[in-house]
């Protein structure tokens, strides 16, 4: 009865070990936790970038010649440009290889 009584015992201990969970890999966290930010503002349409995304996909020479050319900018997307930014000027970027407009956004 002992050899039964010891084979019961030894088979719940090693079942309870199986159960028993690990302790956690991350302390918990304590204290206040900081607020997320907050996503970016968009940036206001100035320049009509938004009535010229019709242009997207279509040739280079379909961009429409400006009434005030320092409000508008035409540049491959290789192709350096300065760095400045204006949000009235509407930017025109065609790929160079086929002509075609890839992106339309004021700066």
């Amino acid at each position: 009865m002992t050899h039964k009584l010891a084979l019961i015992l030894g088979a719940s201990l090693v079942l309870l070990g199986a159960c028993a969970s690990e302790p956690s890999a991350a302390p918990p966290t304590t204290g206040p936790q900081p607020a997320p930010r907050p996503a970016p503002a968009p940036v206001a349409d100035q320049c009509g970038a938004a009535q010229a995304q019709r242009l997207v996909g279509r040739h280079r020479s379909e961009i429409p010649v400006p009434v005030n050319p320092g409000l508008q900018r035409v540049a491959c997307t290789t192709c350096p440009v300065t760095m400045d930014f204006h949000p009235r000027r509407l930017n025109f970027f065609y790929d160079a290889d086929t002509g075609l407009i890839k992106e339309v956004r004021c700066g």
